[in-house]
């Protein structure tokens, strides 16, 4: 079967209302936007969702594809800790996505895994998630240091392998656009911030692949921007 829908998140943890604690009202366009996310895939019902995660262990030469049965992970580290996910992983799809990134020269696997907790890259969209959907499984993967084009590939050997699987799957990419848009932020203001989201949200308007991957590396990294691959 094909991957039924794929979908573009963001994961700002401020946007859980058990953090946020009312502070999160000022970003209510991008709650409903989950929300109406989470809804589209509860009618989905998807057996799997695969997860991709900046925040997921990272290597500069290798995807990683969290290994094992089950992994656990809570908002502790922002204060929340009651706020807590299990998950299952579907270890059949995920094998099967490894054995056909080798088959187009792509190193990825399940190897050097540093901590085994959900990070909150993943969380934040399972909590919208879990408002309208259970029992099903994911897949968790990490991003590379390899290049646009690397990444493209590896998305279609993971294309590949849902094809081939007897499930019905969606496709979550959670990654934050520039951390580099106002003076007072945590990562102050830098004028390569506005301009990179632009260029990304016009791509994704278009469904054109080919501007995201042109997009120049060294603009990504001066708007501190960390899910563009």
């Amino acid at each position: 079967m094909a991957i039924e829908k794929a979908f573009v998140v963001p994961h700002p943890p401020l946007i859980v209302p058990e953090i946020g604690r009312g502070e999160e009202k000022k970003i209510q366009s991008t709650i409903d936007a989950y929300d109406r996310i989470a809804s589209e895939i509860a009618d989905i019902r998807p057996d799997t969702i695969i997860i991709t995660s900046p925040h997921t262990v990272m290597y500069g030469d290798y995807f990683h594809i969290s290994p094992g049965k089950t992994a656990h992970g809570s908002f502790a580290s922002f204060g929340t800790p009651k706020v807590a996910f299990d998950v299952e992983y579907d270890q059949q799809l995920a094998k099967k996505i490894a054995e056909h990134a080798q088959s187009v020269n792509v190193q990825a696997g399940f190897k050097g895994e540093r901590d085994q907790s959900l990070d909150h890259g993943v969380m934040v969209p399972l909590y919208f998630i879990d408002r309208y959907l259970s029992d099903y499984q994911i897949v968790r993967i990490g991003l590379s240091g390899l290049s646009f084009k690397k990444h493209h590939r590896f998305g279609e050997a993971i294309k590949a392998a849902v094809n081939d699987a007897d499930k019905r799957v969606v496709f979550v990419a959670s990654g934050d656009l520039s951390h580099r848009l106002k003076h007072d932020g945590p990562y102050g203001f830098a004028e390569e911030g506005p301009v990179f989201d632009e260029q990304v949200v016009d791509c994704l308007k278009q469904n054109d692949l080919e501007g995201l991957m042109n997009i120049k590396p060294s603009l990504a990294e001066k708007a501190g921007e960390c899910g563009l691959r």
